[in-house]
C-alpha cells in the first residue's frame, strides 16, 4: 500500500478537513473531472492525469476563467516523460502532469485549494506552492516513489506564482522541468476585462549529448557554471514563433509571465507594444502603466496588459521576447499575431 501524508489548515470557510489516510496506488490513479455541491459549498476537482495540457503544435498558452467553486481540488501526478525541449530535441524531462511546464492552475482570492501530489516516478519529488501560506517541513517535504501527500491552502493573496519541485539539488529538479504556475484572481477581479488571456513560464535546460549513446542530458556543470543551451516559453524554443498566439485587432491582451529560472531572470518585453498594466509579482495593488519591459527574477511573476488598438498597435506580428538577447537567442522569443496580417514579414527577433 502506498502512504499518504496530509496537512490541513484552519481556513475562513465553513468546510470539511481532509483526513489523514492510508490509499492503495490503484485508487490514486482514478481519473474525473467534476464540479460538486456538498452543504451548500460547491467544489471542482480536477485530476492532471487524465486532463493533460496540449503541447502539439505548440504548448497550449490559452488561459481558461476559473470556475465558481469555492473549493478547488486538484490531483497532480509527478512522472518522469519523454519532453521535446526544441525542434527535434528529445530529452526525459521530470514533470509535474506529463507535461514541461506542468498544469496551469487557476483560483480565485479567497478560494480553498486543497492539492494531492502522487508520485509516479521512480525517485523522490515533492511540491514547493509559493501561492500559499503553510508550513514548509509539512507539505513540501520530500516522498517517496508510489507514495502521495495531500495538503490543503486558502489563496488569501492575488497573483501570477511558481510551483516546483523543492527536493535537492533544487535545481537539478528544476532545470528537469519540475515546475507550473498557479494563478490567484483578485476578489474583485484585475480591474479591466481581458479579451484573452494567457500564461507564459520562462524557464532554461542545460543539456550535453552523451558521448556514447548520443542521448541528450542533463548538464549539471553547465547549469553550475550558468551556461544554459535552452531558454524558453513553455517548455519549448521558439515554439511560438513557428506557431504564433492569435488575438483579434482590438483585444486587450492579459499575459501572465512565470519565471521558473532556475537562475536567469526574465526582462519581458512585447516589440511593437506598450504595456498599458504591468501588476509586479500579480498584484493587482502593484500596478504601474505604460511600461515598456518589467524584470521578473527566478521565482517570481508579474501581470502583463496591451490592447492591440486598431490605430495603434493593430494587425500585424508581435514579437515577444525576453530582452536579455542572449537569452532570447536560445530559444525565448515568439509572436503575437494580431488579425490576419497579409504576409508574414521577415522577423529579425
Amino acid at each position: 500500500m502506498a502512504k499518504e501524508a496530509t496537512a490541513t489548515q484552519e481556513t475562513d470557510m465553513q468546510v470539511p478537513k481532509i483526513m489523514l489516510s492510508t490509499v492503495g496506488a490503484a485508487l490514486v490513479g482514478a481519473s474525473f473531472f467534476a464540479l460538486t455541491d456538498v452543504g451548500g459549498t460547491s467544489t471542482e476537482v480536477i485530476d492532471f492525469g487524465t486532463r493533460v495540457t496540449a503541447t502539439t503544435p505548440a504548448y497550449d498558452a490559452r488561459l481558461a476563467r476559473a470556475s465558481d467553486a469555492r473549493i478547488k481540488e486538484f490531483i497532480i501526478p509527478v512522472t518522469h516523460d519523454t519532453i521535446e525541449i526544441a525542434n527535434g530535441v528529445k530529452y526525459e524531462g521530470w514533470t509535474f502532469g506529463g507535461t514541461v511546464p506542468g498544469p496551469v492552475i487557476r483560483v480565485r482570492e479567497g478560494d480553498l485549494v486543497r492539492i494531492k501530489v502522487v508520485n509516479k516516478s521512480p525517485m523522490p519529488h515533492s511540491i514547493d506552492f509559493h501561492s500559499a501560506r503553510i508550513p514548509a517541513n509539512i507539505a513540501y517535504r520530500t516522498f517517496n516513489p508510489g507514495d502521495s501527500i495531500s495538503f490543503e491552502f486558502v489563496a488569501r493573496d492575488p497573483g501570477a506564482y511558481m510551483v516546483h519541485c523543492g527536493t535537492p539539488p533544487v535545481t537539478m529538479h528544476i532545470m528537469q522541468g519540475m515546475y507550473f504556475a498557479i494563478i490567484v484572481d483578485p476578489r474583485n477581479g484585475w480591474g479591466t476585462k481581458a479579451d484573452k488571456e494567457f500564461v507564459l513560464v520562462q524557464s532554461e535546460f542545460y543539456t550535453m549529448k552523451d558521448s556514447t549513446t548520443g542521448a541528450v542530458i542533463p548538464d549539471w556543470n553547465g547549469a553550475m557554471s550558468k551556461q544554459a543551451t535552452q531558454v524558453v516559453f513553455n517548455g519549448r524554443a521558439f515554439q511560438y514563433k513557428d506557431n504564433p498566439i492569435n488575438v483579434d485587432v482590438g483585444d486587450r491582451v492579459r499575459i501572465f509571465v512565470v519565471n521558473a529560472g532556475p537562475t536567469f531572470r526574465s526582462d519581458f518585453h512585447v516589440v511593437g507594444a506598450v504595456f498599458d498594466r504591468v501588476y509586479a509579482d500579480g498584484n493587482p495593488a502593484n500596478v504601474m502603466e505604460r511600461v515598456q519591459t518589467q524584470s521578473i527574477p527566478a521565482g517570481g511573476g508579474a501581470v502583463f496588459e496591451t490592447v492591440f488598438d486598431a490605430d495603434a498597435s493593430g494587425e500585424g506580428l508581435y514579437p515577444f521576447v525576453t530582452h536579455s538577447f542572449a537569452d532570447a537567442e536560445k530559444g525565448a522569443v515568439g509572436i503575437i499575431k494580431v488579425g490576419t496580417p497579409t504576409a508574414f514579414a521577415h522577423m529579425d527577433h
